[in-house]
């Protein structure tokens, strides 16, 4: 399970909690930029919400 990040923010091989799933921040994305991120699924069905995230340290 893939995140796109801000390495600038949260560094690559992080482990970011979101509703009780665990996701590897692996890659930056082109609009990625700040306190945003995009989340790899597998069936396309675009959504835009917010949320907080938990970063495994």
């Amino acid at each position: 399970m893939t995140v796109a990040v801000d390495p600038a923010i949260i560094p690559y091989g992080s482990k970011i909690k979101i509703n009780g799933k665990v996701y590897i921040a692996q890659d930056c994305g082109g609009v990625i930029k700040g306190n945003k991120i995009d989340v790899f699924v597998e069936s396309p069905k675009m959504q835009k919400y917010t949320t907080e995230i938990y970063i495994e340290r």
